[in-house]
């Protein structure tokens, strides 16, 4: 981390706001050491200027290709910032855009940027690009960011709209990215009305990049938890018209109350995992650090709850320690019978922990169906006999050992209308565990809700599994952030918010029994390995989502019943299974993972970076 006056102020803003405990985990993390250096990532995956020269030539023989217009508010712009924004937009592979400033800048100041503009308009039309390529407007009044980003999006003739902020740069191939997405849906059908970017930041002299953010496609959860999807945006002008713009009630939050309201009408929302925006970091900027705006919080959350009301959907909108982030408490609609599974072979006392957990919970209307198989302890059935009651009854399921088979078998002998599906070695820490998975798994949209689980040192077992990466699993899947202190929040707080995954662990995992049973219950072919990776994506392929819930915790002391898997067999046992899901799965898995990036890790499951050689090979 390199030490300068900026990273001082900004580290002192972050101490008085999150207070010395965070500060010295941000400042631990800080201190870390990239497996790769970003910078030297960003210069290797960049568009060359063979690939711009190459985009170029394609665009040239396109046909309706869209005109995209540029919106950016301006006020009190410094030259140098508005000279390099359009010098990144006029460097662009992509030639059919438009500028559209609308400069709210009092008259003795304007002049300065007028000139600016008009000498770039000058060349622009010297270029041979035409008259009105650059487009500017100055303001009667400056209406603040909200309605000078509104005059500015009046002015524009373009089908599509891209937001930029003032002090920003473009690549040159953001523009001719967003078109081809563009293009790619007009050809199949499926047009695109919301399409947005991965970003990175660049400091007051642009020297340099860091802090890269690299996003999931469209993740609902991780929207309701902050506004991730940011820059780079484009937008169609007819979403526009039908969402109505920029609202100035929202003020400090008005690009997150205009993407919650976009997300709800859009039919096509496109992510394009390429760094296309360079969010410039100084004094008076968001990206220069969060205390900077703290007013922007509360908007958030009012746009937020706006958002919810939208929506039909009942809640209480919390923000969190992190600045810019909320957790949605969500009502529950009410209280059905939960049946919790637990397959059991011996472990007594392992199972005593799990149950006690149980029975301390908030929520009673439970039942807990053990599946014992192949016991041999006479501890183990005197304490069945022990803990059996009208909530919990012992099932035998007698054959040899299949994770699969086991869970369906006590499926069928559930009576409630959500499963729990709970390893016998997790305790659970929350008593209130019970009623924050229902509040989550009961809405419509939601097909399994998972849990965030810690080996017994503290440490991070599972915040949700990244498909198609994982050197130990050789690339089926594996568990994110596993080993991370259970103090520390990972890349973006992602293993503290909320979010949308592709699969999470059927150790702690709570599903509708009408989606267990229309997909099929778990794989039997898969009596071990990949069987709740298996089922999460046969739950994504039917249109549900599967929400991580960070804050449903509890220990899970890992496979205690099952032992090493060490022997000859279950090795052979091990490799039928990883080609089973290659084989299911490939499309899948040769696409990469929606709830990642492509641009992280194949091997660490901690969205780090991944090799800059490697990425879509």
């Amino acid at each position: 981390m390199k030490i300068s006056a900026a990273n001082i102020r900004k580290g002192l803003r972050y101490l008085k706001h999150y207070g010395f405990k965070e500060f010295l985990i941000r400042l631990e993390e800080k201190k870390e050491q990239e497996a790769v250096p970003y910078d030297e990532w960003y210069e290797k995956r960049k568009a060359s200027e063979a690939e711009l020269a190459e985009q170029k030539r394609r665009a040239e023989k396109w046909e309706n290709k869209p005109k995209i217009s540029i919106v950016i508010p301006l006020y009190r712009t410094p030259e140098r910032f508005l000279r390099e924004l359009i010098d990144s937009v006029l460097q662009s592979s992509y030639d059919n855009f438009e500028l559209c400033f609308a400069d709210g800048t009092m008259e003795k100041e304007r002049t300065a940027i007028a000139a600016v503009i008009e000498e770039y308009q000058k060349k622009d039309k010297e270029a041979g690009n035409g008259a009105g390529r650059i487009r500017y407007r100055h303001l009667d009044t400056n209406g603040g960011i909200a309605e000078n980003t509104n005059a500015a999006i009046e002015m524009a003739s373009g089908s599509y709209i891209g937001f930029l902020d003032h002090d920003d740069v473009i690549t040159p191939d953001a523009l001719y990215e967003m078109a081809a997405a563009i293009m790619a849906g007009q050809k199949n059908g499926a047009l695109p009305d919301l399409l947005y970017s991965d970003e990175d930041k660049t400091d007051a002299l642009q020297s340099r990049y860091m802090d890269p953010h690299f996003k999931p496609d469209f993740n609902l959860d991780l929207l309701r938890a902050n506004n991730y999807i940011t820059h780079f945006l484009v937008v169609s002008k007819a979403l526009i018209e039908k969402t109505g713009g920029i609202r100035k009630e929202y003020e400090g939050a008005q690009d997150y109350d205009f993407v919650l309201r976009c997300a709800e009408e859009a039919s096509q929302i496109v992510h394009i995992p390429k760094i296309l925006y360079h969010w410039r970091v100084h004094e008076l900027s968001t990206a220069g650090g969060g205390g900077s705006k703290d007013y922007a919080l509360l908007a958030g959350k009012r746009a937020l709850e706006a958002h919810l009301k939208r929506c039909g959907i009942r809640g209480e909108v919390e923000p969190m320690q992190y600045f810019g982030f909320y957790r949605v408490h969500y009502e529950l609609k009410e209280k059905p019978l939960v049946s919790i599974i637990i397959p059991n072979k011996d472990e007594a006392e392992t199972l005593k922990k799990c149950i006690k957990a149980i029975q301390k919970s908030n929520d009673t209307n439970y039942e807990v169906i053990i599946v014992e198989n192949n016991s041999v302890k006479e501890e183990t059935f005197a304490y069945y006999k022990e803990i059996a009651s009208d909530h919990i009854k012992v099932v035998v399921y007698p054959d040899s050992f299949n994770y699969s088979k086991i869970n369906n078998f006590g499926v069928r002998h559930a009576s409630g209308s959500y499963l729990v599906l709970l390893n016998n070695d997790v305790e659970l820490i929350n008593p209130d565990w019970l009623g924050e998975m229902l509040s989550v798994c009961e809405r419509d949209d939601v097909g399994i809700a998972g849990a965030k689980l810690y080996y017994p040192d503290n440490t991070i077992q599972h915040a949700g599994i990244a498909v198609g990466i994982g050197g130990s699993l050789r690339g089926i899947g594996a568990n994110l952030f596993q080993g991370m202190k259970r103090t520390r929040s990972g890349y973006m707080h992602r293993a503290s918010l909320m979010m949308d995954y592709s699969a999470v662990t059927a150790a702690l995992m709570m599903v509708k029994r009408s989606v267990y049973e229309a997909a099929g219950g778990f794989e039997e072919e898969l009596a071990v390995a990949f069987n709740d990776v298996d089922f999460c994506l046969k739950v994504r392929r039917m249109g549900y989502l599967v929400v991580y819930l960070p804050q449903v915790e509890a220990y899970h002391y890992e496979s205690k019943s099952r032992g090493a898997e060490d022997s000859p067999e279950k090795i052979e046992r091990f490799g039928r299974e990883i080609e089973f899901m290659r084989n299911r799965w490939e499309k899948f898995l040769r696409a990469g993972d929606p709830c990642y990036n492509r641009n992280f890790s194949r091997i660490r499951a901690d969205y780090s970076l991944g090799d800059p050689e490697m990425i879509g090979k």
